[in-house]
Order: C-alpha cells, then sequence, then structure tokens
C-alpha cells in the first residue's frame, strides 16, 4: 500500500470513529432522557419537603401531580426506546474504538481542511424549544455529518403505502462506502418493560455497557425533538402547521398547476426536520426529497414515517420538562396522540425520500446541478454559518425557471456563539439577502409577511411569534447577475 493509500485508508478509519463517537451520543442522550428526568422531579420533590408545614398544606395535591408526571415520563420513555429499537444505524454501534487522541485531534484537524467532517461545540437554535432551551438539534458534535444522495450504497428506509408502491427514505452516509455496506442490526434478548409491563427485546448496540452518561445540554435535544413532533405530527399542531405550510403548499400549487403522474416535478426541503412539510409536498404530487442534518430529527422521523402502523399510535406528553407559564396542571400534563395521520396512507407520490447531511456539502454535488424543479425553505436560511453559500447552492440546484419559495425569520443561530471554537457566523438583513439572491439569479415574484409560531405550547402564557419573510423566487435563464 502506497503511502497516500495508507493516508486515506487512516482518514477513512477515524472519520468512521468519529461519526460512531456521534452517533453513540447522540443515542446515549435519547436513552439518558428518562433519568435526567427523574432528576428533575427529586429536585421538584425536594423543594417541596422544604416548605413549612402550611405552605404544604396549601399544596398538598403537588406528590400527586409528581406521581403523575412519572407516568408521563414513562410513557415519553417507551415512545423513545421503541422509536430506537427500530433505528438502523448506518454504521457497527458495538464496535471497539480505540483512539489516541492525538490521531483523533490530527485527523480532525485535516478533515476539517478538507471539509470532510465537522466536529466541533454545539450550535445555539433559538427557536427549536422555549426559550431557555438554546442548543442546537443538529449542532455539529451531536450529529453524523451524511453524504451525497447519489451513493451506491445507503441506509434503505422504506415505507410501504397501502397500495403496495414502496418510497425509499435516504440516508446515505460516508461510512456506508467505507464499510461497502449498511450494518443490519439484528435483535437479542435484551429487553425492556413498558408501563403496561409488556417485555419487548432490544438490538445489541443498546446494551447499557455501550452507553454513556452526557451532558444535560443534550438531554434537552431530545426534550426539543418531542415538543417538534407536535408541530409535524400532532393534530394540536395543525394551526401552526396552517400558519407555516400552507402559504408554501398553496404557492406550489399555483407555480405548478399542471402535475404529471407520469413525471412530476421535483422538489427539494432542505432543513425538512421531522419530514411532515416534505411528505405534505408529495401529496400534491411532486417528487419531493426533505433534506436533514440532524440524527435527532433523522431518527425520530425515520420512525414515524416508517414504523407507523395506524394514526393515533402513539402518546407522548411533550410540555412536561416545563413548570413555568402554566394555566392548570392538566394542561402541562395532557398527552398528545401521534401521528395524527398515518403516512403510509396519506398518498404520497412515488420518489418521496428523506436524505440526511449538510445542506450545502450534499447538494454540493455535480449531480445535483440543475436537478429540481422547485426548492422549498422553511425556517431554514438563518441555520447557516454562510447564508451566502446556502443562496449560491440553492440557485446551482434550481432548473432555469424553477422556483425558490421561502418562509422563515432571520434568527442567526451561530450569531451569539461565545467560544473558543470561533464558530463562522455571516448576519444579513432582508435586503441584503435579497440582493445576494438577485446577485445568483434570482427575480422576486411574490413577497408578503407571514405571522406564525414555531413549536408554541398552545396553552402557555407565554407566546412567541415571528413576523416571517415569504417569498417567491425565479431563477433566470441568464446565470449570475452582478450587482451594480
Amino acid at each position: 500500500m502506497s503511502k497516500i493509500e495508507d493516508e486515506e485508508d487512516r482518514r477513512r478509519k477515524y472519520e468512521e470513529a468519529l461519526e460512531v463517537k456521534s452517533l453513540r451520543r447522540i443515542i446515549s442522550a435519547y436513552l439518558n432522557y428518562p433519568e435526567a428526568a427523574e432528576d428533575d422531579l427529586k429536585r421538584y420533590e425536594r423543594s417541596f419537603r422544604r416548605l413549612p408545614p402550611a405552605h404544604k398544606g396549601l399544596l398538598s395535591h403537588l406528590p400527586l401531580k409528581y406521581q403523575r408526571l412519572r407516568r408521563c415520563i414513562s410513557k415519553n420513555s417507551y415512545f423513545i426506546f421503541e422509536m430506537l429499537k427500530a433505528f438502523e444505524p448506518p454504521l457497527d454501534l458495538s464496535q471497539d474504538l480505540d483512539i489516541c487522541e492525538q490521531d483523533l485531534q490530527n485527523i480532525l484537524d485535516n478533515t476539517k481542511e478538507t471539509n470532510y467532517l465537522s466536529c466541533g461545540s454545539a450550535s445555539t437554535s433559538k427557536r427549536g424549544c422555549h426559550p431557555g432551551c438554546n442548543e442546537a438539534l443538529g449542532g455539529e458534535e451531536g450529529s453524523v455529518l451524511l453524504g451525497s444522495p447519489k451513493q451506491e450504497e445507503k441506509l434503505g428506509l422504506c415505507i410501504e403505502s397501502d397500495n403496495g408502491s414502496r418510497h425509499i427514505l435516504e440516508s446515505d452516509t460516508k461510512a456506508d462506502k467505507a464499510s461497502n455496506n449498511s450494518v443490519k442490526i439484528q435483535k437479542t434478548s435484551h429487553s425492556n418493560v413498558d408501563s403496561n409491563n409488556n417485555v419487548s427485546s432490544s438490538p445489541d448496540w443498546l446494551d447499557p455497557s455501550l452507553q454513556s452518561h452526557v451532558p444535560l445540554v443534550d438531554v434537552d435535544k431530545v426534550r426539543c425533538i418531542i415538543r417538534n413532533i407536535v408541530r409535524d405530527w400532532a393534530a394540536e399542531g395543525q394551526q401552526e402547521r396552517d400558519q407555516c405550510f400552507k402559504p408554501i403548499l398553496e404557492e406550489l400549487k399555483s407555480q405548478f398547476p399542471n402535475r404529471s403522474k407520469g413525471s412530476p416535478p421535483t422538489c427539494l426541503v432542505p432543513g425538512a426536520g421531522l419530514g411532515r412539510l416534505a411528505l405534505e409536498i408529495s401529496c400534491l404530487g411532486f417528487a419531493s426529497q426533505g433534506n436533514e442534518f440532524s440524527y435527532y430529527m433523522m431518527i425520530c422521523s425515520s420512525f414515524i414515517l416508517n414504523q407507523t402502523e395506524r394514526a393515533n399510535e402513539w402518546t407522548i406528553h411533550p410540555w412536561i420538562h416545563s413548570n413555568c407559564n402554566s394555566l392548570s396542571d392538566s394542561d402541562q400534563l395532557r398527552p398528545i396522540s401521534i401521528p395524527d395521520i398515518h403516512p403510509a396512507s396519506a398518498g404520497i407520490t412515488e420518489g418521496f425520500s428523506m436524505c440526511g447531511g449538510d445542506f450545502a456539502e450534499v447538494y454540493r454535488d455535480p449531480s445535483q446541478v440543475g436537478a429540481w424543479d422547485a426548492v422549498v425553505t422553511c425556517f431554514f436560511l438563518d441555520t447557516a454559518h454562510n447564508i451566502v453559500e446556502y443562496i449560491e447552492v440553492i440557485s446551482r440546484i434550481l432548473k432555469d425557471g424553477g422556483v425558490w419559495i421561502n418562509l422563515g425569520p432571520l434568527l442567526y443561530h451561530f450569531a451569539d456563539m461565545y467560544s473558543q471554537e470561533d464558530e463562522m457566523s455571516i448576519e444579513l438583513s432582508l435586503e441584503d439577502v435579497k440582493k445576494v439572491a438577485l446577485h445568483y439569479g434570482f427575480r422576486l415574484e411574490n413577497e408578503k409577511t407571514i405571522e406564525t409560531t414555531y413549536t408554541i405550547n398552545p396553552r402557555s402564557m407565554m407566546q412567541t411569534h415571528y413576523y416571517t419573510a415569504f417569498w417567491t423566487m425565479r431563477k433566470g435563464a441568464a446565470g449570475v447577475k452582478l450587482l451594480p
């Protein structure tokens, strides 16, 4: 083996080790959820015990509330564990990783230079959760960077609709090529007992010996996911979906009135989250693909899209982790049934898929140039380190005459990062964003402001509203237009 081949082999092994390490951390965050929630409950109980007797008498219902909270946590934990059991990791998570820290740092430095993999501090997100939860769901350290949608080897996640047609949900990783195949997990005798004493088996990689304690901020990302489920997959999230998704869907129908089943228009949804918007677009008659960077999101969306057998199959309690601004205990503890629809029965169009990976990395591939009739960005543009790069990629992948539909604020996720990593963050005004779009060949056709919320608890005393920018831009055939 030549020196170059040896270096490439070392690079591949370290990349795989980094991905395994990151994915293990995400799995551990999910599995740490019940313990972290119990710690919160014990803190509530300690505070109650410190009250004077007369005050305890006034609040005698609280111990019963805490027991009810424990049952809610148990319900959420059961859903999480069943979701993890259904997940098929693209890597062998049971492998022993004996990595020299210095070698790990060296390869990390090299891969940063060549844009193979980024693994740094978690990013901040100021809207995915309540204001007290400022860690992003897809922060670099808490995510696995996935690869090109055109790779030959992939982890195939399938939806099979009622008519028997199958729809592949792509989850491609660079490690797939490295290992030449996706790891297929075999079920073993490890077991889990739910709140009704039902015993179920779990795969080898969920063995407790492979798990570790993670920072509480990682567990808070899991709580954010639970709230995001309401936005995308619960009847209670319908009002928010109507605010955000309905204008986009109506605009797509207006822009593409004659959609052919034999040759449906193609639509990409970067930042697809838990997949509902991409699915709704597919149901309109588009060959829709969602793209998502966060493996926290991908694990959950795969479970809902692929594994649910009927509407309202699962019950979760998304609002239990905040005691603030509750109108009543029953509001805080109320159950939410998910999903509100059965995805496989929703009428999706052939070609619907979900692709994992960083948007700019995945769709920079030459095969993506001019590949899409439409790009839809919903609460996505401000997730960029460099929003100019996002707009450039959107222009590259759209066909001439293709449309870009956007809805969202400009709450830049990396704007308030104060860390040793010195995260890059380009924060432009809306006026400057539109000037950049003009430079990359876009023509503004429709623009308005839409008021909406994001993952709010509709029964909370505190509501955050956004006045989002909504537009339709069309890519001209002349290519890049220089600014005056």
